[in-house]
Order: structure tokens, then sequence, then C-alpha cells
């Protein structure tokens, strides 16, 4: 798919359900081959993303059946030391969450391994998950000591580790305490800021110290509920539910943030799955005004910032996202693809070293518009576009399969 076509205006009416959570998705396959016994997974995220771990952990004999028309997988685990010497290479394709997670398992383990990624990882920093898996007494080298590909080598033993992260990520988190599972002392993280807790939540839900089979529902991916919820928020009109959406308290920033900008939204339905809180999102269109968006909120997030631009570039009055320095390491540098695109399109829109400066607007242009091939990148311009007079292009449009591949279908199913 060279270009999308994507015409303005159609206001979103109805009910949708969203795929599954990714950083859910991630850890449940991975859980779920390191348990004793068998883990079913309903709702699973099976996109380009997770299919590299699922398939990552096939390599090391671990038996995964995955049913791609129900979005279901079953995995018979290898136990936590049951893992086996992988014939090749371990291929994370566009997914950091498989690369940096999987070097934690893999610090432990008694056989080398190689983690590989396509072009847009390889230039990922991978010396924050490094330097405390070396701390910790992994062997793991990669390029300038910083980039992929990663090698990990057996090493004497891992220990605990007492470490405060420099940077705000729950991959880096994520990778120490997987790390941990392979050590006999306890390690200690020190987060400055808040990050998503799926980690910790499925190692209690699993059982610390031996994990058991269990069975696993996961809730639709708040970061893919954000497009529709600032869909139906900026377009005159819209009203419409999200069902099933996984509302992790650190997670959703996104919601905290647009309802100080005036959105109309709801959480309805609340309830508790394997350890996740889960409800349904009722979401209509407000005029949203500009805020000054809390540093403390910026982990809870992080992914939604190139949606939230798109809110405050048809919000009244201006915004302000500090503390955001994170997005220049993602797909692509999330900051500058979002000040150049959303320009395009006629928006008043500053770069920030760390940050965005907008200024909004009632009315933007269509325009032909680049996405970088980064998924969030093309998601957030897309709803740009469907609140736009006129045709705008999306160049590149099929990365949206990295997350989200009913990503279209689903808008076409909200217009009335």
């Amino acid at each position: 798919m060279e270009k999308l076509k994507i015409e303005g205006i159609n206001k979103l009416k109805g009910e949708i359900k969203i795929p599954g959570d990714k950083s859910i998705s991630h850890r449940a396959v991975m859980f779920g081959s390191l348990a004793d016994g068998e883990t079913n997974i309903e709702n699973i995220l099976l996109s380009e993303d997770t299919l590299r771990t699922i398939e990552c952990f096939e390599e090391m004999g671990v038996k995964i059946d995955v049913d791609k028309t129900n979005n279901k997988a079953r995995i018979i685990g290898s136990g936590i030391y049951g893992l086996k010497k992988p014939t090749k290479d371990l291929d994370c394709g566009n997914s950091g969450t498989t690369m940096r997670l999987l070097s934690g398992i893999l610090a432990g383990q008694d056989f080398s391994s190689s983690l590989v990624g396509d072009a847009s990882l390889s230039k990922r920093p991978m010396d924050r998950i490094i330097i405390p898996l070396t701390k910790m007494g992994g062997n793991i080298k990669g390029a300038n000591d910083k980039y992929p590909p990663l090698h990990i080598y057996p090493s004497k033993e891992i220990r605990g580790i007492e470490y405060e992260l420099p940077v705000a990520s729950a991959q880096v988190k994520s990778a120490i305490i997987l790390a941990s599972i392979y050590s006999k002392s306890k390690s200690n993280i020190i987060e400055k800021k808040v990050t998503r807790d799926h980690t910790e939540r499925m190692l209690k839900y699993f059982g610390e110290g031996q994990f058991i089979g269990k069975e696993i529902y996961v809730p639709g991916d708040i970061s893919s509920a954000a497009f529709f919820i600032v869909g139906a928020s900026i377009i005159k009109g819209s009203s419409i539910r999200i069902m099933d959406v996984n509302i992790n308290p650190t997670r959703n920033g996104i919601i905290d943030v647009l309802r100080e900008m005036g959105g109309n939204i709801s959480i309805e339905n609340v309830r508790n799955v394997n350890n996740e809180p889960m409800a349904d999102i009722d979401v209509a269109y407000a005029s949203l005004k500009g805020v000054n968006v809390d540093e403390n909120l910026i982990g809870r997030l992080i992914d939604e910032i190139p949606i939230l631009a798109v809110a405050a570039a048809f919000a009244e009055g201006t915004t302000i996202i500090r503390n955001a320095e994170e997005l220049k390491y993602k797909e692509t540098n999330r900051i500058k693809a979002m000040v150049n695109e959303l320009k395009k399109m006629g928006a008043d829109i500053d770069e920030l070293p760390d940050g965005l400066i907008i200024h909004g607007k009632k009315e933007l242009k269509p325009s032909i518009v680049d996405t970088y091939k980064d998924h969030r990148i093309a998601m957030a311009l897309s709803i740009a576009a469907l609140n736009v007079q006129g045709v705008s292009e999306i160049k590149n449009s099929e990365c949206v399969n990295i997350s989200f591949p009913s990503f279209y279908s689903n808008i076409l199913d909200l217009f009335e």
C-alpha cells in the first residue's frame, strides 16, 4: 500500500471492540512460555510485533499454537529452565519490547543467543538494558556497546541489583525483573516516575518463584483505543463506545489529560481480568481546550503523545508537552515527525528539545503526509485527516500492522 486516501469529515458513531493490548500480549506469551503446564490466551494481539515474540520462543523449543481467526494462542510452557538453544538468530523485527524483555530472560540461560532487528530497531539504544543486566552478572554485548544486534552469553551467576532507572522505561524495568527470576538474591528497582506495571501484575498472576500455566484474557489496548477516543472527541457529532479496554492506572494518562482538556469521556462496567482492570469507554464530541501536560503524567501516556498532539491541534488555546524526550528513541523521532507532518496540514506546532508546543486551530487542511513507517504516527495522522475537509493521503499506512492490523476497518465500522 503506497498511499491511503482519507476523505474527512465523517463523524464516528457506534460501538467497537479493539484488539488486545500489545504490552500484555507480549508478556502473556513470555510468562506462558516460562510456566509449567498449559497457558491459553484469548483476545491476544497477533500483530507483527507480538508474532515476533511468539516466533522467538518457538525457536527456543516452546510449543505455541496460534489461532489467527479467533485471536487465541495455546502455549505448552517449558518451565523457567526449559528453553533450548536457538539454531539461528532471534529476529525481533521492529519490536523493542521483544528485544529488551527477552534480553532479561536470555541473560539467565546456560546457552548463547543473538537478538537482531530491522533497520529501525537496530538504531534504538540498548545500552539502557545492557548496563543493568551486566551489573547483574549478565554477559551481553551490543554494537558499540549500545545498539543491536545483541549477543548474550552464559553467565556464571545472575545477581539481584539495586538500580534506579535513569529514564522512565517499563521495558528496562521489565528486563531487570525477568533477569531477576534467575537470581538467588532480590532486586530493588527504583522509579522516579511511574511506568506501566504489566510485568509486575503478570508475575503475581502466574505465581512468583514457579510459574504455573494460566487462562488469560487480554483486554483491549488503551494505546490503540486512544486514537478513537481522540477521534470522537474532535469530530463534531461523534459518539462511540469502546468495549473491554484495559484501564490500568499506569496507562490511562491519556484519559486524564483529555478530561482536563474538556473531553466528554466516561468509564463504565469496570471489572478485573487476570489481575488487570478492564472497562468500557464512552466518548462524545467536546470542544477541547489547550493544557500544560503534567510532567508526572508522561510515563503514563508516552505512546499516546502523537495522538494527543492531534487533539491539541484542534483545541482552543495552547498545549505544552515537556519531559517527553523518550519519544526521540521510538520507531522514529516522534517529536520531529509530528511537527513536520502536522505543519503540512496547517497546524501551528513547534518542536522543543523534549516535547511540543501546539497552538490549536479549529480547522486544518488536507495534505499528503508521511508516516516514517511508524505505526503510531500513521494512526495519529489518519485521525487528523478524518477531521479535515477534503482528501488527505497517508504514505506507508500499512505500518499500522505493527500494532493494530484492523485499525482502518474499525474506522469504517464507525462511519454512519
